[in-house]
């Protein structure tokens, strides 16, 4: 059988500083399968676009921002990881510079910039805690990564950079 992952964008975007990372705290709907939790910004890409339009797409639509300069910082295999033990592939995305004022909410929740630093205090998906220490280091390589899932929990997770 083939393998069909949901292809997605996840983006991360620094402020002009670069001390601080947009987040979305996931606190609008109940019915949210990633409900209290915090995470970048994306969503599935759709049929006609490429993945760097997708990110620029998702961030307009979640944030109320253009991309100015952005870059690939990994991928992310995520077999089992939807809310009915659907797989996803991520695309994981840095966001360098922007145009804008981002908005405060959207209709998954809270937008909050989050000191780099504390990233690790917030409530996220286990698995995050792995890769973004990968998306923010000095490392220009970008990172490829499998990380299964199964009944809402990471199983494990490895990474190659090329």
């Amino acid at each position: 059988m083939p393998y069909t992952p949901i292809v997605a964008t996840l983006g991360y975007v620094l402020s002009p500083d670069g001390e601080r990372v947009l987040m979305i705290h996931r606190n609008a709907r109940k019915d949210d399968h990633h409900l209290g939790k915090y995470n970048g910004l994306g969503g599935k890409m759709e049929p006609g676009e490429d993945i760097a339009a997708c990110m620029r797409r998702e961030i307009r639509e979640e944030a109320g921002i253009e991309c100015l300069e952005m870059s690939l910082r990994g991928t992310l295999n995520w077999p089992g990881f939807g809310k009915h033990g659907e797989d996803w592939l991520g695309f994981i995305f840095v966001v360098t510079r922007f145009e804008g004022t981002p908005l405060e909410s959207n209709h998954e929740g809270a937008l909050e910039w989050v000191a780099l630093e504390s990233l690790h205090d917030l409530p996220m998906w286990e698995g995050d805690r792995h890769f973004l220490p990968l998306v923010f280091d000095a490392d220009p390589r970008p990172f490829h990564g499998v990380m299964p899932y199964k009944d809402g929990r990471m199983m494990s997770w490895g990474f190659t950079r090329l």
